[in-house]
């Protein structure tokens, strides 16, 4: 009998599925706390409104893109998306902060928006995108096959709140000086020359 804390386990996994089986019941469903279906054709996601115990979710070689939709699995701790085409690092991950709130382990190896030697990128894309995922995912204690380390987590943190804050920094300068340009134009547009 499978332990409650782990829930029932459903493989689907090399099925050439496009879409998540609707004949099984949902009392079987609620009981699933691990699913594989990897090695599918899967981009829909609705059927995760489905599993309300799912804590590990394998979903390697599917068509998983940085637009995909996923929906709310707020117990889900494990995810791996291993060589599929997220293209977007940015768009992706807040949808997975979104969605997934307990993410703890995340695997996205062989992505095009995950740059290692294994796929072309430099040492430098890589730790780009190790530090941008670990800034943006608070609970997350390993990416792809590497424990983060608390200080990896510190200087993910450090550079990428730098980051956002001349971000915001730039958008408020551009924003303020948008502001200064539009009045004088609209004095001079009602005929107003005096300043």
């Amino acid at each position: 009998m499978a332990d409650k804390t782990e829930g029932t386990r459903i493989s689907l996994a090399f099925l050439e599925l496009t879409e998540f089986p609707t004949n099984i019941g949902q009392k079987q469903l609620d009981d699933v706390g691990v699913l594989d279906v990897s090695n599918n054709r899967i981009s829909d996601f609705r059927f995760l409104e489905r599993l309300p115990c799912l804590h590990t979710l394998i979903l390697d070689c599917n068509h998983v893109q940085s637009h995909t939709k996923f929906y709310p699995a707020p117990t889900l701790h494990t995810l791996w998306l291993n060589k599929n085409n997220v293209t977007n690092l940015t768009v992706f991950i807040e949808t997975l902060v979104k969605n997934f709130p307990k993410l703890q382990f995340l695997s996205m190896m062989n992505n095009p928006a995950a740059p290692s030697y294994f796929n072309g990128g430099t040492f430098e894309q890589f730790q780009d995108y190790r530090q941008y995922v670990i800034s943006q995912i608070p609970l997350l204690e390993m990416l792809d096959d590497k424990k983060i380390t608390p200080e990896e987590r510190y200087e993910a943190e450090r550079v990428y709140q730098h980051k956002l804050r001349t971000s915001v920094s730039k958008k408020k300068r551009k924003s303020k000086s948008r502001k200064e340009i539009k009045v004088p134009m609209r004095l001079s547009d009602s005929g107003d020359t005096s300043s």
